[in-house]
């Protein structure tokens, strides 16, 4: 074991804890740092050696959102076939993280005016770019922005994963309700 060094054991550790974090406040937004450390069978000592405070962690947080937001647009193939469809794959390989991006929306709320993370603004340019295309191929209607599609896309997502942890929707429903919604709302209709 030793071979492996501290440092290979501090990261492996630190995801561990980071994805208990996510776990509790998904769950519960308000959880405090030693209702934290609790879920991730440390002690709170540790847990501040890893992140300074509750702002740190939710920082971490965030940066792992985005990153299995990135996970799930590649998995997602956006540029294949039609868009509606990418839609749907998006929503189904975005949904593990979906209680995640709904604690981070509403933190988010309260970082205002500190400079968005980037990375951020990489997923709606992807996302946009799927309505886009929709648009150009004349399956979506253009009286509503791609960056407004794009929002109501997370908007619904957020409100699904709160639905599913609260019980009022099945967890295998979550897919289809969110895609659906969105493209009843989103597809063109032939003029009369």
């Amino acid at each position: 074991m030793s071979h492996m060094g501290y440092g290979c054991l501090m990261a492996v550790d630190r995801d561990h804890v980071l994805r208990s974090a996510a776990a509790l406040l998904t769950r519960k937004s308000t959880s405090t740092m030693d209702e934290v450390a609790k879920a991730a069978g440390i002690s709170r000592a540790t847990l501040h050696r890893h992140f300074a405070g509750r702002d740190a962690l939710v920082r971490a947080l965030e940066a792992l959102g985005i990153a299995e937001c990135e996970a799930a647009l590649d998995a997602a193939r956006l540029d294949e076939g039609s868009a509606s469809e990418a839609v749907r794959r998006l929503v189904r390989e975005i949904e593990p993280a979906a209680g995640l991006l709904a604690f981070l929306y509403t933190e988010n709320q309260l970082f205002e005016g500190e400079g968005q993370n980037e990375g951020w603004t990489r997923l709606d340019v992807r996302i946009a770019a799927l309505f886009r295309r929709g648009q150009a191929s004349g399956e979506f209607r253009i009286d509503l922005t791609p960056a407004w599609l794009t929002e109501a896309l997370y908007g619904l997502m957020a409100s699904g994963a709160w639905a599913v942890q609260e019980g009022r929707v099945a967890a295998k429903d979550f897919t289809h309700m969110i895609a659906e919604l969105l493209l009843g709302g989103a597809l063109r209709r032939e003029e009369p």
